[in-house]
C-alpha cells in the first residue's frame, strides 16, 4: 500500500537535496579560490580553523534546536571531503 503523504514529503526532500547540491557547488567555488592562494600543501589542513568551524556549527545547531549528533558528523565529513579535494587539486606554482 502506497502512502501519499510519504511520497509528498519525499518529493520535498528531493527538492531540498537539489538546493543543497547548489550550495555545495558554491562552497566548492570558494574552496577553489582559497586553494589557488595556497603555496604549499601543508597549508591545506588548518586544525585551528577546523576546530573553530566545528565549534561554531555546534553552537549554531543548538541555537536552531538542531541535533548536534546530526550536524557535527555532517560537517566533519564535509571538511574531510574538501580537504581531500584540495590535496587532489593542489598545484605547485
Amino acid at each position: 500500500m502506497k502512502n501519499k503523504n510519504i511520497d509528498l514529503i519525499r518529493k520535498k526532500l528531493d527538492k531540498l537535496d537539489l538546493k543543497m547540491l547548489n550550495l555545495i557547488k558554491k562552497r566548492s567555488i570558494l574552496v577553489n579560490k582559497v586553494l589557488k592562494e595556497k603555496k604549499y600543501k601543508n597549508q591545506i589542513i588548518d586544525k585551528k580553523r577546523i576546530k573553530n568551524i566545528l565549534k561554531k556549527i555546534n553552537k549554531e545547531s543548538k541555537k536552531r534546536n538542531l541535533d548536534t549528533k546530526i550536524t557535527n558528523p555532517i560537517w566533519k565529513v564535509m571538511i574531510r571531503s574538501f580537504i581531500n579535494y584540495e590535496f587532489r587539486n593542489f598545484k605547485k606554482k
